[in-house]
């Protein structure tokens, strides 16, 4: 088994966060791993991906070119990422912030209302945490317990107090 991943949209969106508990959890799992976090020079705002990729057996590069799943949280996302996905591939789109659809028809797509559904939680910083659980829901590479796990073993100390709800969301985006 091996997937590649990238998951893409604006910093400040919780994108490297998001593929980070992705990487831990394959990491607690026993299977190899690469994270690999890009960001523009602006923190908040500017664009940010991560290429992460999971495998049975070892990883030769980190570089994700032709993603099995993409995970995009805006429009410039979809519109730089979208033609790269490999053939029966899968693309995950927050329907809330991305303003056009999929235009491949060789690829499954899965809208999700990640940011409405993370405003109705209270906190549409959460939208990352939506889209994550759709994408274990979807995707079975993970169980909802790895991510659960990989939240509260990865969420800052200044932040420890969110984990609760950041578990309460990833099960209503496994729920959406």
């Amino acid at each position: 088994m091996k997937k590649n991943i990238i998951i893409a949209g604006f910093g400040g969106q919780g994108i490297l966060f998001a593929g980070k508990l992705l990487a831990y959890a394959a990491m607690k799992s026993g299977r190899e791993i690469s994270w690999l976090p890009s960001y523009g020079p602006e923190m908040r705002g500017g664009t940010a991906n991560c290429h992460i990729v999971v495998s049975d057996e070892p990883i030769g590069s980190p570089i994700v070119t032709n993603p099995d799943i993409l995970i995009t949280m805006n429009t410039p996302s979809l519109d730089k990422f979208e033609d790269k996905v490999a053939a029966g591939g899968m693309v995950f789109v927050d329907k809330s912030l991305v303003l056009r659809k999929v235009e491949r028809t060789d690829i499954k797509v899965k809208y999700i209302e990640a940011t409405k559904i993370a405003m109705e939680l209270g906190n549409a910083a959460l939208a990352n945490m939506v889209i994550l659980g759709a994408f274990l829901k979807e995707t079975g590479l993970f169980i909802v317990d790895e991510i659960k796990d990989a939240i509260i073993n990865n969420i800052p100390k200044t932040k420890q107090g969110l984990a609760e709800i950041d578990i309460k969301v990833v099960t209503a985006g496994y729920m959406s």
